[in-house]
């Protein structure tokens, strides 16, 4: 970050704001793998120690049991959250607090990087050996070890980039983030987890589903050291005070921020707004995570690389989103950007309710070629959520002053984990009642839209002042 010496005017350093984004690249890259494998993990070890039967007779003999036991699998991924919900607040304010030689986020990132890339190879082991508590204990420490990582990790770029530029810098580092899912696709697409679940239990081989945990682990500790070998937190926060103030000058929000005063009823009422209608979205955009790869394999009777697929036409649509939204909400505002997103997603999965099996067997087991309006769904809902992820965590660490990031992050984060703890408890019973996959598109899109209502009737639309921020390419700083 620098201001230009002629204008006055905040720019962004481009390499920089990069270089942070290897802390969101190892987020997503360790959570794509486990939301893509850890569900259909799950039900395939609680359904054949409920029905004494093996994954293959399951599927082929009947398809309903596999419904019976997503609301236990439903369980499970909600006590996951819910430790993510307590534990995400706490390490974001102690790391708020923190002083030592390497800053005060670097001390939790490095402790929990090394500590979660140990454990993660661990949870396909243990299932592979149908060690149910065994898989779960790891899952656990897993998720424990990377909310110490990840808040402290996306507290990184707020720390050192000026509130009006942080929709731009955001922009950056998820894009940053879905290089490192599609690392995790990729090789979804290869070490395909409908052939190791379609198979009787003797022939499974055990590399298959190992090998995407072992890979994931290795880049996410080298995404680590490269974050903690470029960007010294301590030397970084000296050198940018006179930027930080600034921007805080010209921060979008109703009532200037002050650390020695309550919160005002203003700014309040915005906090409050904006984490509630998160909380709808992400109980809509965690159904759809948390029970997509079930959806292919068990529904659509498709491949599971056709999910990886589905991942990465959404992923290149998402770049596309997280590239423009910054641009987009300097024209409009963070407000209604985030609501245009809602919108598209809205539409996305409107038309998914309509996907149905193809029935043309094109698989070695026996699998349906995959509905291509999928992928169409893929395109929009990846566009119009990117929107929607880009805009909503500045609008949150907006309302706050540098010293308390943290702390307002584990807000920011408490609002999704608390969707992502309940969504799939409720989705899994609804389909236990249902006993119908197209319950999934149909409950996100209700909840996508009680969240639009939400936010655009409670939220203001508040523009930073525009007067001293650089524009276009002026904006970028690439030293």
């Amino acid at each position: 970050m620098s201001i230009d010496k002629t204008t006055g005017r905040l720019k962004l350093n481009l390499k920089r704001t990069f270089l942070i984004g290897f802390a969101f690249f190892g987020i997503l890259l360790l959570w794509q793998v486990y939301d893509s494998w850890c569900p259909t993990f799950l039900t395939d070890i609680f359904a054949r120690r409920m029905y004494d039967m093996s994954s293959a007779q399951l599927k082929a003999g009947d398809p309903d049991k596999i419904l019976n036991v997503q609301w236990i699998v439903g369980i499970i991924m909600a006590c996951d959250n819910l430790a993510a919900l307590i534990l995400l607040p706490i390490f974001g304010s102690l790391s708020d607090k923190t002083k030592s030689p390497i800053g005060k986020r670097m001390p939790f990132i490095l402790t929990g990087t090394l500590v979660s890339a140990v454990a993660f190879p661990f949870i396909p082991l243990f299932f592979h050996y149908n060690n149910v508590v065994g898989m779960v204990c790891i899952m656990v420490v897993v998720l424990i070890f990377m909310m110490m990582y990840r808040n402290p990790a996306v507290s990184l770029m707020p720390d050192i980039t000026p509130k009006p530029l942080r929709a731009k810098a955001n922009g950056i580092i998820n894009i940053m983030g879905y290089l490192g899912g599609a690392f995790a696709t990729v090789l979804g697409i290869f070490l395909k987890l409908s052939d190791y679940i379609n198979v009787e239990d003797s022939a499974r081989k055990l590399w298959i589903i190992e090998i995407p945990f072992i890979i994931a682990s290795i880049l996410m500790v080298i995404s680590a050291f490269v974050l903690f070998a470029t960007i010294k937190e301590n030397k970084l926060a000296e050198q940018l005070k006179g930027e930080m103030e600034l921007g805080e000058k010209m921060a979008a929000i109703e009532t200037p921020v002050d650390d020695d005063k309550p919160m005002s009823k203003a700014n309040k009422r915005m906090l409050l707004a904006i984490l509630g209608a998160e909380f709808l979205w992400f109980m809509a955009d965690n159904a759809i995570g948390t029970y997509i790869g079930n959806y292919v394999i068990y529904y659509l009777n498709a491949a599971s690389s056709s999910t990886m697929i589905l991942t990465i036409v959404g992923g290149v649509a998402s770049v596309i989103g997280f590239a423009t939204a910054g641009m987009i909400a300097d024209k409009i505002g963070r407000k209604w950007t985030i609501s245009a997103g809602l919108g598209i997603t809205v539409i996305g999965l409107t038309v998914m309710c309509f996907a149905a099996p193809t029935g043309k067997v094109v698989g070695a087991n026996g699998e349906f070629s995959f509905p291509v309006i999928l992928y169409v769904v893929g395109i929009i809902r990846g566009f119009g959520m990117a929107l929607v992820h880009n805009c909503s965590f500045p609008m949150v660490v907006e309302l706050c002053s540098n010293k308390k990031i943290g702390k307002f992050t584990g807000y920011y984060y408490a609002a999704s984990m608390s969707a992502q703890t309940v969504t799939p408890v409720l989705l899994g019973l609804v389909f236990k009642a249902s006993l119908a996959w197209r319950a999934l598109p149909i409950y996100a899109a209700v909840m996508l839209v009680l969240s639009f209502a939400a936010f655009t009737s409670l939220v203001k639309n508040i523009k930073a002042k525009k007067v001293e921020n650089a524009r276009g390419l002026e904006a970028i700083d690439g030293d």
